[in-house]
């Protein structure tokens, strides 16, 4: 199925299911509260000042009094390059925390999706995208600590599903698309890395997939296959550069009045920061597709989609200050 098709009605009580979801202010959590649910279906989003997920005793105690049917773990620690200088919080969060909430869904006979990254991968992939088997080596404090995450929930859980997913944007937190949007008005000129490759993710396409996942792994007789768990990959399709991608927004932004900054297409080493990126993280997202029949849409289009969203709600914030 396509991500975007619609759920059919389905009113018995017998179809109620509530995922639990880590995580509550990111990227992800908000657009699993934004997307469309199967009728009966609930969302319950959690963030830290309700129970952090450092806190082994609290996540297994609201998995068990939740009456969660499947819970997502979407809390991470992200801040890439602050990690270098606090890995010890990082591996707290993305390592430990993965792991509590792992053992607690094992305890609970609950299943997992867990969401990772692209950057558990070195990037040096020549000629392919990665698949979800080939061998990981992150190169940054973050990278090692979502591996390490990985592994936790791997070891902890049997039902579990990794999803690895890359270059997260959308019309809520801190993204590269809205931080090019904030520095096109700031600077008359921006050079933007075009030697790194990766597929921009919408969050809110992330949230229907993942959506789309639960009701395979909860719906009878598919609860009980195995080929649903495991590991697998999930971004937008097609592939293109922070410059490609800084382009394109500029473009969409252009439609709305926006205006359109010089652009200049710099190299990695040009713009240092404290953690390395892969160079290379185009995901092959395959195995989704056998597996559970999801398929993302092209990055451009669900580009288009933030984009106006944003631009729109800039329009109306104007209107509304100049009414003031």
């Amino acid at each position: 199925m396509k991500i975007n098709e619609a759920y059919p009605a389905e009113n018995s009580l017998a179809n109620r299911r509530l995922i639990l979801v880590f995580g509550h202010s990111g990227q992800v959590a908000t657009a699993l509260r934004e997307t469309g649910l199967p009728a009966g279906w609930s969302v319950r989003t959690v963030g830290r000042a309700e129970t952090d997920i450092v806190d082994a005793e609290a996540v297994e105690k609201i998995v068990v009094s939740s009456g969660a049917d499947l819970v997502i773990n979407a809390a991470a620690y992200t801040a890439v390059d602050r990690a270098e200088g606090e890995p010890e919080l990082a591996f707290a969060v993305n390592r430990d925390g993965a792991a509590h909430v792992a053992r607690s869904c094992a305890a609970a006979g609950v299943p997992l999706i867990h969401i990772s990254t692209d950057y558990v991968f070195d990037g040096k992939a020549s000629g392919h995208a990665y698949r979800e088997g080939d061998p990981i080596n992150p190169l940054s404090a973050y990278g090692v600590s979502k591996a390490a995450g990985e592994n936790a929930v791997r070891a902890a859980a049997p039902r579990h599903a990794i999803v690895r997913t890359s270059w997260i944007y959308g019309p809520h937190g801190q993204n590269f698309v809205r931080t090019m949007l904030r520095l096109g008005q700031a600077r008359p000129e921006l050079g933007i890395v075009d030697d790194q490759y990766g597929s921009p993710t919408a969050a809110a396409d992330i949230a229907v997939a993942l959506i789309a996942m639960a009701k395979r792994i909860l719906v009878a007789p598919a609860s009980g296959d195995s080929s649903l768990f495991g590991t697998f990959h999930f971004c937008g399709t097609g592939w293109t550069t922070w410059y490609g991608l800084a382009y394109e927004v500029f473009s969409l932004a252009s439609a709305h009045g926006g205006g359109m900054p010089g652009l200049r297409p710099i190299s990695t080493l040009d713009y240092p920061t404290p953690a390395v990126r892969p160079a290379n993280s185009v995901l092959n997202c395959q195995r989704l597709a056998d597996v559970y029949g999801i398929t993302a849409p092209p990055w451009r289009t669900s580009l288009k989609d933030c984009v106006d969203k944003l631009c729109a709600e800039a329009s109306l914030a104007a209107k509304v200050e100049e009414a003031a």
